[in-house]
């Protein structure tokens, strides 16, 4: 389950419950931090965390500040610096050589557009989107927090107004799949906004219900991937041997993708281990281009057959078919058991996905992570 997701179901219950809580947002990060801006945290009124803002070292005091916001109702701005060896606050030391800015929000259950509800109207709805949250540089002025969830100008929820500048900015950040921060004049102490850039989880379908495939949908599951499983046997395709968080299908090939909503993130594993079903069901892939990824499970020569097969059908393997084709499937890991591959496949989807290179760290001479959002000017 993705962390989003977790902290959405774990707002659901206490809203239910009618048990108190605050939900922590990282708003901004300056230099290195082990987690970047838009990580969230749950707190609830007993102590309890959802999700993580670092690595552990914040946990520790974002619990009291979360209580101390939960107690006065009120929403705070707290800023942590990690390059601070001497801080006794932080605690373990990660070394991380950042500033980090967290937003703390007493969640008021009686308001539909709080800041879980905006989350989990974002999860029903399974599109990209500009999360806007709004904090003012100086902590003791009023924090807005998170006022609009924004699809397009036509389409947004929202519990603030909201101006033309934000607007224009949202459906950048969506345009550009990439996170960023607004200021709306150059008062160094003006309202930021950070708008984070929220798109639906990966949708991975599993071509075939074998053994490997259940080990795999259980690795993909802990991504907070959606898992579809299409299989043309009752047998092999059923919720005993899949979890409930899997959506399986008993289908022939010819139908397979009827039932699956395709999109820019929808990634498809053929592994039936029946050369006729993948073969059928990789004809129907050739004319989606909007799918970025088609492995193929199984040795070179089975790649070779299919091509020549569908030369023989006078289907012409373009070059951008070849780019989203990966056959044999996976990285080069040295896999050998289900779950090694499983993890070889994980990994390739996610270099493609987010176009990384998949090579070792050490060898990188920048940063880890890309700079998501602008910098602040009085930062």
């Amino acid at each position: 389950m993705r962390e989003i997701d977790a902290i959405v179901a774990t707002y659901q219950k206490l809203k239910s419950d009618q048990v108190s809580c605050v939900l922590a947002t990282v708003v901004h990060v300056q230099g290195s931090s082990y987690r970047r801006a838009g990580a969230r945290m749950l707190v609830d009124e007993f102590g309890n965390l959802t999700g993580a803002i670092s690595g552990g070292c914040l946990e520790g005091d974002a619990l009291r500040k979360a209580l101390h916001a939960l107690h006065q109702r009120k929403n705070k701005l707290v800023t942590y610096d990690t390059s601070d060896e001497n801080d006794a606050i932080i605690g373990a030391q990660l070394g991380c050589n950042g500033i980090i800015k967290v937003l703390f929000e007493a969640i008021d259950f009686k308001n539909e557009r709080n800041a879980c509800e905006l989350l989990q109207i974002a999860i029903d709805n399974e599109e990209k989107a500009s999360i806007v949250v709004k904090f003012d540089l100086n902590e003791q002025n009023f924090q807005a927090g998170t006022i609009a969830l924004i699809y397009s100008e036509d389409a947004m929820h929202t519990s603030a107004e909201i101006s033309e500048k934000v607007l224009s900015k949202a459906e950048e950040v969506i345009q550009n799949k990439q996170s960023d921060l607004i200021q709306l004049d150059n008062s160094n102490y003006s309202p930021i906004q950070f708008m984070q850039f929220y798109e639906p989880p990966v949708r991975l379908v599993l071509i075939g219900a074998g053994n490997d495939a259940m080990v795999l949908a259980n690795q993909a599951e802990l991504l907070g991937w959606k898992i579809i499983i299409a299989d043309g046997r009752p047998s092999h395709a059923n919720t005993q041997r899949f979890t409930s968080g899997c959506h399986v299908i008993v289908t022939r090939p010819e139908e397979a993708l009827q039932h699956v909503k395709i999109d820019e993130r929808t990634c498809f594993a053929l592994m039936s281990h029946n050369y006729h079903y993948d073969l059928a069901v990789l004809k129907l892939l050739l004319t989606i281009k909007e799918v970025p990824y088609i492995g193929i499970l199984g040795p070179l020569k089975k790649w070779q057959r299919m091509r020549e097969d569908l030369e023989n059908e006078g289907i012409r393997i373009s070059k951008e078919d070849e780019d989203r084709i990966h056959a044999p499937i996976g990285l080069e890991l040295g896999a050998e058991t289900p779950a090694e591959i499983g993890l070889s496949i994980l990994a390739e989807i996610q270099a493609v996905l987010t176009a990384s290179s998949a090579n070792f760290l050490k060898h990188k001479n920048s940063p880890i992570h890309k700079r998501t959002t602008s910098e602040i000017l009085s930062l």
